[in-house]
């Protein structure tokens, strides 16, 4: 069987910058640090930060006096901000930039008098921070029926915004159903979904056209994850969606010659490789790697962290090692 790795997969810039600012915390402050909902969608990652002195939880109220309080990667709201700073929590915000960025685009076009569409899926982390962001109401999208559906006179001043983690092609479409129905509507490109969001997407699909099945290392609430395996899906091929090489069936292989195995953005590269390894285990196989995008993006840690080393997220950054 042949083995054959996307690139980019795994880690994303936002991913490694959040697990930094935990484990860095950690070191500087010593434990425990309180971090408000999963630091990223990956059970695998919170459980490596829980051992490291890392506490989960799913609301501010549940955060001692003075505890240090790290907010997760995929924001929060406004309100939740507030409950922080009114009992004095000296917070950390791991958002991720680009998460920043919508929040950011939102007010601008609520103050410039506009009624904002989110397009995003209800329930996920990431909208309800933006949403709670915007301070303004908000139409939540997720299909272009919801397009149809809206209780708006197609001549009003509209903008749009994205949850990050979306599949483009899903995105574009309701974006045109957007621009059919709307005579007065502004927003960003399909291109301002994240970076990593777009790349792993394309990885995905050139590892389509060369294999027989495919393979996504991910957590099944994690957004980004559930996309590349529907990719999959829409070019036709047995996708799977798996949190490690535990989760593999050995039916599944059954007259496979090539694999196509990818990550998404908050999956680390052991899981990767602890699905090779059970691979392995059904017989030979060869691993070898797609060309694609090499990132090289970093973002920057909030100051007071920045002298502190962190040996485990930078291990992290060999996200796409061949």
């Amino acid at each position: 069987m042949e083995v054959i790795l996307a690139k980019p997969r795994g880690f994303c810039a936002g991913v490694v910058r959040a697990i930094d600012i935990v484990e860095r915390a950690i070191d500087l402050y010593g434990s425990p640090v309180y971090v408000r909902h999963e630091i990223v969608h990956n059970r695998h990652v919170v459980n490596a930060l829980k051992r490291k002195g890392a506490i989960f939880v799913d609301e501010i109220a549940e955060v001692p006096d003075g505890a240090r309080t790290i907010f997760s990667a995929h924001g929060v709201s406004k309100d939740v901000e507030a409950q922080a700073a009114a009992r004095g929590l000296p917070v950390l915000d791991a958002t991720c930039p680009l998460v920043t960025k919508v929040h950011n685009q939102g007010r601008r076009y609520a103050a410039a008098g506009r009624t904002l569409l989110l397009i995003g899926h209800a329930g996920h982390a990431e909208v309800e921070g933006t949403v709670g962001q915007v301070g303004a109401p908000v139409h939540l999208l997720s299909s272009e029926a919801d397009v149809a559906a809206l209780d708006l006179p197609d001549d009003a001043p509209l903008a749009y915004i994205t949850q990050t983690t979306l599949s483009v092609d899903d995105t574009r479409g309701i974006i045109s159903a957007l621009h059919a129905r709307f005579t007065d509507l502004v927003g960003p490109d399909v291109s301002d979904i994240c970076y990593a969001t777009q790349n792993r997407q394309t990885a995905v699909r050139d590892l389509c056209r060369v294999v027989d099945l495919l393979l996504v290392v991910g957590a099944q609430n994690s957004s980004n994850s559930s996309r590349l395996r529907e990719i999959g899906v829409e070019k036709g091929l047995p996708a799977y969606l798996v949190a490690d090489g535990d989760a593999l069936d050995p039916a599944w292989f059954a007259g496979i010659e090539r694999v196509g195995l990818t990550a998404g953005a908050s999956a680390p590269d052991e899981l990767v490789d602890s699905v090779i390894a059970a691979l392995k285990a059904l017989g030979p196989v060869r691993v070898s790697q797609l060309d694609g995008i090499e990132e090289t993006l970093e973002f920057s840690l909030p100051s007071e962290l920045r002298t502190v080393a962190s040996p485990g997220a930078a291990a992290a950054r060999r996200v796409s090692a061949a």
